[in-house]
């Protein structure tokens, strides 16, 4: 293998925000072809586009594994016995999490570390313009809790500088890049909902949430439906947003809402 290949993959991965586990044989007990240090890359998806653990047997045996590693983000050291098939039934039937049974003659057991690489989650705030203690706070608060935030508006009059940040006006909401892990604040006062939760129901995200009274929201709830708009994306936003800590200064109504974004991230 081409060692200098190894991070150029890792390198062409991270700059297209693609996520990827990277699995490495840490050590070998008895028969086997991986040999510790032997290691491969498998994409979001599946794929092994780079490397090799010693062969068929422990490569796809270990792609559904680096699948939940990459869903929990957290790290795992997974044991793959290759023994024969009694051995792998009685495995199979013990149910351990931690261990891959597969049937092979090769008799030996190896340990591989799964480590998930993804991108930050990101905090996309679309605002109205104008001065938005709430908008600042989220800023400031979401960078804090390790998240990429970007600030969508036409205007923005905001102390915290965002990630990102992008004028509406010339790259239009529906033209945005949604990721499947973002959270969404819409902070556009009535005069754009319609418009903002249009653009993101045709996109999968982890969070939406809109910032209104009772009276907009239903108003709001009722005109996409109208419209068209999947019911299914209409019950998932989060309106009133926030959770209820009797917030009533803009810093602790983003707060409240930065709290609710926490809950659902961390409700796996």
């Amino acid at each position: 293998m081409n060692n200098w290949e190894f991070p150029q993959i890792i390198s062409d991965l991270v700059k297209k925000e693609e996520p990827f586990v990277v699995a490495t044989v840490v050590r070998v007990t008895g028969s086997s072809i991986g040999k510790p240090g032997f290691k491969e890359i498998i994409s979001g998806n599946g794929d092994v586009v780079y490397g090799t653990l010693g062969g068929a047997c422990p490569d796809s045996a270990i792609v559904e594994k680096a699948k939940e590693v990459l869903k929990t983000g957290s790290a795992r050291t997974i044991k793959v016995f290759l023994e024969d098939a009694k051995e792998t039934l009685v495995g199979m039937a013990k149910n351990n999490e931690d261990e891959i049974h597969v049937e092979t003659n090769c008799g030996g057991i190896m340990d591989i570390y799964l480590e998930p690489y993804k991108r930050n989650e990101r905090l996309v705030i679309v605002g109205q313009g104008g001065r938005d203690g709430i908008e600042d706070g989220l800023v400031m608060l979401g960078k804090s809790i390790g998240m990429s935030v970007t600030v969508i508006d036409p205007n923005p009059m905001i102390n915290s500088k965002p990630d990102e940040l992008i004028d509406p006006v010339n790259s239009p909401l529906s033209e945005f890049h949604f990721h499947e892990d973002d959270f969404v604040v819409v902070l556009t006062k009535g005069t754009r909902d319609l418009q903002v939760l249009e653009a993101i129901s045709k996109n999968k995200v982890k969070y939406v949430g809109l910032l209104a009274s009772k009276k907009r929201i239903k108003t709001d709830m009722d005109a996409l439906e109208a419209s068209g708009v999947d019911k299914e994306f209409l019950k998932s936003i989060h309106a009133p947003i926030g959770i209820d800590i009797g917030a009533i200064a803009p810093s602790e109504i983003a707060l409240s809402i930065i709290t609710e974004v926490v809950s659902v991230r961390r409700k796996q």
